[in-house]
């Protein structure tokens, strides 16, 4: 889920700087006057900057909610302050390794009736 809410943010965010590269400034009705502004036609009689604005609109509303999601969805995971959280108990380890179920194959040497060596 986390992979693919970050994945639409990602194309969201690229798609919302495209849509505000393409949109025209303030200033630009002086350059419509040399011919720039005979593109705007493609959208109709109101030009283009009703439907990008819209599109923003839309996709910065698009953007502020996957944020959200997404710092929902990260928020929740916790992760060790300090290094002794991150040590494993020696409980879980003794757990994980696998003790073998009958008595070790161990040669026994058989009694003798030497006594011994005393102890120094």
């Amino acid at each position: 889920m986390h992979q693919i809410v970050l994945g639409l943010h990602v194309l969201i965010a690229l798609a919302l700087i495209g849509l505000v590269l393409m949109q025209h400034g303030k200033g630009a009705d002086a350059g419509a006057a040399f011919g720039s502004g005979a593109s705007a036609t493609v959208f109709g009689a109101q030009g283009s900057s009703n439907f990008l604005s819209r599109t923003t609109a839309i996709l910065a509303t698009l953007f502020f909610v996957t944020s959200l999601a997404l710092a929902y969805l990260f928020g929740n995971v916790k992760a060790p302050t300090s290094v002794t959280e991150q040590i494993v108990p020696v409980e879980t380890i003794e757990q994980q390794v696998e003790l073998p179920a009958g008595p070790l194959d161990v040669p026994v040497a058989p009694p003798s009736d030497v006594p011994a060596a005393p102890a120094q």
